[in-house]
């Protein structure tokens, strides 16, 4: 899945511009939560286990662009009410634990970034077509708590936990 997304990613980079998502950072945020200090990790992770939601998969089978901050994403064009309601649970066990979630608060579309920082210039227009592609389904077992540092690559992502889906 994240060979062929990265392989999406790079074709559209290619045709737009842009700073392509590497293989190793593709991923689906649940939640948001800038910075935490690590002295509340630990809470963090109580919080997360309470979670009881089922596993699940999503189809990608279409691509998007926001212009507001210049980004080309693959989503679902159908519901992925077993997404939703895992989400739901865990922004609302988040904020019930004072946690800050989404500081933006923006609802929750389920994306995942392919292309970012496009040039205006070469952005795509409205109604016209993206590259197509073949529908991947992405399934769903676990979810995890991840830790965000930039560098001049990019974002880098560690995994600090797993947490597993029903």
């Amino acid at each position: 899945m994240a060979d062929r997304l990265a392989e999406i990613a790079g074709n559209a980079a290619a045709s737009f511009g842009g700073r392509a998502t590497r293989r190793n950072t593709i991923h689906l945020t649940l939640a948001f939560l800038g910075e935490v200090p690590e002295s509340r990790l630990p809470e963090l992770c109580v919080v997360a286990d309470g979670i009881k939601a089922p596993s699940f998969s999503m189809v990608l089978d279409r691509l998007g662009y926001w212009h507001h901050n210049r980004l080309l994403w693959a989503g679902s064009q159908g519901p992925v009410t077993t997404l939703g309601e895992l989400v739901r649970q865990l922004r609302n066990a988040l904020a019930n634990s004072g946690f800050l979630v989404d500081a933006e608060k923006k609802g929750f579309v389920p994306h995942v970034t392919l292309v970012r920082k496009i040039p205006a210039s070469t952005e795509p227009r409205e109604n016209q077509p993206f590259p197509s592609f073949e529908s991947l389904t992405w399934r769903a077992d676990r979810f995890v708590l991840v830790r965000s540092r930039l560098s001049s690559s990019g974002s880098e992502y560690l995994i600090l936990r797993e947490f597993s889906l029903s």
